[in-house]
Formats: C-alpha cells, sequence, structure tokens
C-alpha cells in the first residue's frame, strides 16, 4: 500500500524521534521523556490516519506514562530504579493468569468495539498490540523482568500488522525494538553487580 508523501514525512517523524527515545533511555537521559512524548504524538497522528485506531489510543497511553516518567525523572526518582529490574521478584503463575486474562478481554472486548463502531483495519490484532503494551510497560514501570517477553511479544505482533499497513519504516523500527527486547531481557536476566 503506497501513502501520500504527508504521511510518508510523518511515518518517518515519528519512527525516528521514537528512535532517539530509544537511543536517549539506554543511556538514562532524562530528554526521552519529552522526545517520547512527541514520538507518541506523531505516532497516534499516524496510526490515526492509516486506521490503526487502537495503536492510536494506545499513544495516549504512552503519552501519559511518559508525563509520569518525566516527573519522576525530575524528582531523581531514577536513582533508586537503577537496580529495580533485580530488586522486584518474580510474577507467580496467578499474576501471569491474571495478566493473560486481562489481556485477551482487553483484546476481544476493544477489537469487537472497533470492529463494530469504526472502519479500523484488523480491529483484534491491533487491540492485541494495545493490550499487551500496557501490560508490558505497567510492567516495565514496576522493574519487573517480565517485561520484556511482553515486549518482545508486543513486537512480534506489531511487525507484521505495520507492513500489512505499509508502515515499512516503522515495522523495521519495531523489528529492531524485537531485538532490543531481547537483549533487554538477556540483561536484566544477569545477576545484579
Amino acid at each position: 500500500m503506497s501513502w501520500p508523501d504527508s504521511l510518508a514525512l510523518l511515518e518517518w517523524s515519528a519512527t525516528l524521534t521514537t528512535a532517539l527515545c530509544v537511543v536517549l533511555a539506554a543511556r538514562r537521559h532524562i530528554a526521552t521523556w519529552p522526545v517520547g512524548i512527541v514520538g507518541s504524538a506523531l505516532y497516534m497522528r499516524l496510526f490515526h490516519d492509516t486506521q490503526l485506531y487502537a495503536d492510536a489510543t494506545l499513544q495516549l497511553f504512552f503519552i501519559g506514562t511518559g508525563l509520569w516518567g518525566w516527573r519522576a525523572w525530575l524528582r531523581q526518582a531514577h536513582a533508586s530504579a537503577a537496580h529495580a529490574p533485580h530488586a522486584t521478584p518474580r510474577l507467580d503463575l496467578s499474576h501471569w493468569l491474571m495478566l493473560l486474562v486481562l489481556g485477551l478481554g482487553v483484546t476481544i472486548a476493544y477489537g469487537a468495539l472497533l470492529a463494530h463502531w469504526t472502519q479500523a483495519y484488523a480491529p483484534f490484532w491491533d487491540s492485541a498490540v494495545l493490550a499487551t503494551s500496557v501490560i508490558a510497560q505497567w510492567l516495565l514501570m514496576q522493574g519487573r523482568r517480565e517485561t520484556w517477553p511482553c515486549w518482545i511479544l508486543v513486537n512480534t505482533l506489531s511487525v507484521p500488522l505495520y507492513l500489512s499497513r505499509g508502515l515499512h519504516i516503522t515495522a523495521v523500527l519495531y523489528a529492531l525494538l524485537w531485538l532490543n527486547a531481547w537483549h533487554g531481557w538477556w540483561v536484566w536476566r544477569r545477576p545484579s553487580s
């Protein structure tokens, strides 16, 4: 699928801004938060314009958590969070089952809503990306290492979805984020030094 030049420019802008956000986050630079907020706003517009409404809604969540993270880092909360991945206990089976039921419930309910009330493209698949992303972000905000398999799933779902909508640059970014999630999982599973 070929999009107008304005959407191509929007996709490039969103992708490069989001990639910069990830680089800044890896360096624990506070600018990751405002850059991430801008990237999410750009992606919200792109996803809306390409009928990926659940992904557009998800960007609102990322903007909200970006504001929260920015505020927390401004208050020097990042100093104590640096070791959180190793200090937070692992999720037990009952928590995993609760997250699975919650994720499936949100996927089905939001997908059905989008399918009934909008012309959304792939509403259930798009909703699965939303539900899994919210769970992954929630786990990340708690410093839980289980965030990484969730991000792997998010990116595994996202790459073919974005390719099917002709968002090739975004698909490449999410393929790189897929690799990053594997790396993050490996790093966070190592014993703390």
